[in-house]
């Protein structure tokens, strides 16, 4: 049996990638998500086999749900579910941790043998990310290793605080979203600012744009 946690913020595509995956007798959803805060938890609840992803998700990206899940649940295998055939966007979501990358387009066709590939210990990547890819990503990734993005040198929690920002929260909201009090959300914001060299909200939310972190 692979158990499996769905996470996309349109409960319309989970019902369909879970009536998609529950046709196979050995595969069943264990759990589901409209979050990737609430993705994170389910995972550490339940521990599934797999963990299909969508990229854009509210309060928690699905790349930082990525990161999260493979820190604190390393046994689950994460499939990443995207609209974008863009490099930037893969290569955020291997350096993650994601053993797939699928796109949505092209998911009723190849969820399935995403699935099987990334159960059996393999890596997954739809045919148009596997051209777009395959030659550039292998070569990029050893040249840009001494490049070092700005984004990358914030803290797991610096990342959450960023795209709460980003989202509009305001520092009440986004302490209460992670339990933490105002005045350190306050700091967080400040160091955040300081790492991206950004000077105001606005320009955190251009940023978080750019970085594809928000829509």
């Amino acid at each position: 049996m692979v158990r499996i946690l769905l996470a996309d913020d349109h409960t319309v595509v989970r019902q369909g990638l879970r009536r998609v995956l529950e046709e196979h007798m050995d595969w069943h959803v264990v759990a589901e998500a409209s979050d990737g805060r609430e993705a994170v938890r389910q995972a550490q609840e339940h521990k599934p086999d797999i963990a299909i992803l969508d990229v854009a998700m509210p309060q928690l990206n699905g790349i930082e749900a990525t990161r999260q899940i493979v820190r604190y649940v390393p046994g689950v295998r994460v499939l990443v579910l995207s609209m974008h055939a863009d490099e930037a966007y893969v290569t955020q979501v291997l350096h993650a941790g994601a053993a797939g990358y699928l796109l949505k387009d092209s998911a009723d066709v190849d969820l399935l043998q995403a699935v099987r590939a990334v159960t059996s210990g393999k890596s997954f990547f739809s045919p148009a990310i596997a051209r777009l890819m395959l030659d550039d990503f292998v070569k990029q990734r050893s040249e840009d290793r001494a490049v070092v993005d700005r984004y990358e040198s914030l803290s797991e929690r610096e990342r959450e605080v960023f795209q709460l920002i980003a989202e509009g929260n305001a520092n009440k909201d986004i302490a209460a979203v992670l339990g933490i009090s105002p005045s350190t959300v306050e700091t967080h914001r400040a160091r955040i600012m300081e790492k991206l060299d950004v000077h105001s909200a606005v320009e955190i939310v251009l940023y978080a744009v750019r970085r594809g972190i928000i829509r």
